[in-house]
């Protein structure tokens, strides 16, 4: 058999056959398959490696004003002493280098004393621990192809309820754990043939799931998008393996090197920290891509990265939507969310959102702002022109300086443009949306 031939008869069991057709833990291994393949597509596009490297310059200028004001935090709640062993701990791969980085980074953060700084100085403290979670939310945002983002109201009060709750809970764990490690009963364990195995085990599980639990909270929490539990632990989990593996590889083979230091000398551990960090966002996102693709497989496939759409089927999109979300409303029946839009018209969400801007732009819909945030008509039905929701979808992503009127044109092609208007124009004669679904029911 042929190398081509293999090729082939690999991309139709990955990607032509019917995962309903096969056993449960084939169809979970094929579907695996699927989500890996896809996100190391999107590894080899480069846009993951490029929004890791700009997180590594926000993170190089934020990192200590983050740990300032998340010390202060933790000071108030006895648990400050634990943030230099965390940060041994997530730069142990580094080695002896990460032990330099760490005392240098927690002497810095004992120089910053919140209190005694000025007003402009604690708004830039602030801004710059701000930017960072900015940066953290856009880079996930663009890999779950969301493109609207939070307000800045909302995205503020999130951000504050992160620096202030995160770390509790995370050091609040880490304590826990370190506790129940040393205490009488595991000590008691831990001396008796064969605990001692069990209880490192316990220990290095425990760690493990705390690494996770620390990723699916920000997969969860970070996103402008409702996320699932399980495609976050899944993404997390990925992510938790990925670091763990990398750290092994890097203490190994990079950071134990003596080349760095020749080539580098005195820069030598600021060069491995900056690679170690680049690593470690590359290790989020692609845990992040993960969990997009467990929970959207649809998506997996290449034909559906690429979001072109006609305006042909802008029209026909912005009117099934606005008629699902019609006879939604008429019927007084359940609201629907962007999600059970895309399922209820087998449209990827990204394509949906193309199509919704320009209505909510124009007034014709609205996003509830409950935990939900269903869709609803921006008017009622009956004074919802179709010619109105034709218009704005076919006006989609113009703008003040290039739209039609902006465009030099000819008298024959402007009059031919207008005769094609009044001909739309006089068809719908003044249809509603409230037409279009009696019409739906009538047809059914």
């Amino acid at each position: 058999m042929t190398l081509a031939a293999i090729t082939n008869w690999l991309n139709t069991l990955i990607w032509e056959t019917s995962l309903s057709s096969m056993h449960r833990w084939q169809a979970w291994l094929i579907q695996m398959l699927r989500i890996f393949i896809a996100t190391a597509r999107d590894i080899s596009e480069g846009l993951p490696t490029l929004r890791a490297m700009g997180l590594v310059y926000t993170t190089l200028l934020s990192m200590v004003p983050l740990l300032a004001v998340s010390f202060s935090v933790l000071k108030g709640f006895g648990v400050h002493n634990q943030v230099e062993p965390l940060l041994l701990n997530l730069l142990q791969p580094l080695g002896e280098q990460g032990v330099e980085i760490t005392e240098k980074i927690i002497g810095f953060v004992d120089n910053v004393n919140v209190k005694v700084l000025g007003s402009l100085s604690l708004v830039f403290l602030f801004y710059t621990v701000i930017s960072l979670l900015t940066k953290i939310e856009q880079a996930l945002n663009n890999t779950w192809r969301i493109r609207e983002y939070r307000g800045i109201i909302q995205r503020i009060t999130e951000y504050i309820s992160v620096i202030m709750v995160g770390p509790v809970l995370i050091f609040t764990g880490i304590g826990l754990t370190a506790s129940i490690s040393t205490s009488t009963v595991a000590t008691a364990l831990a001396s008796m043939e064969g605990f001692g195995t069990l209880i490192w085990l316990v220990s290095k599980l425990t760690s493990f799931l705390l690494i996770a639990g620390a990723i699916t909270f920000i997969y969860i929490l970070v996103p402008n998008e409702k996320v699932k539990l399980k495609s976050a632990f899944t993404g997390a989990v990925v992510a938790a393996l990925l670091w763990k593996i990398t750290g092994w590889l890097f203490s190994l083979f990079i950071a134990g090197s003596t080349n760095y230091s020749a080539i580098y000398s005195g820069f030598a551990v600021t060069i491995i920290f900056m690679i170690w960090l680049y690593i470690s966002w590359l290790i989020l996102l692609i845990g992040a891509s993960v969990a997009f693709y467990h929970q959207h497989p649809e998506r997996t496939s290449s034909r559906q990265q690429v979001l072109r759409l006609s305006a042909r089927l802008r029209e026909k999109i912005g009117l099934l939507l606005m008629l699902r979300i019609g006879q939604s409303f008429h019927r007084d029946s359940e609201k629907l969310t962007k999600q059970q839009l895309s399922k209820n018209l087998d449209i990827a969400a990204e394509a949906l959102s193309l199509v919704i801007r320009p209505l909510e732009k124009h007034g014709l819909l609205t996003e509830s702002c409950d935990k939900h945030r269903v869709y609803l008509p921006g008017k009622s039905l009956e004074h919802i022109k179709i010619g109105d929701i034709w218009d704005a979808v076919r006006s989609a992503q113009e703008s003040t300086h290039l739209n039609p009127d902006n465009v030099a044109s000819d008298d024959a092609v402007d009059q031919l443009l207008q005769n094609i208007n009044e001909s739309i124009n006089n068809s719908l004669e003044d249809m509603t949306l409230l037409d279009l679904v009696e019409r739906s029911y009538s047809s059914a």
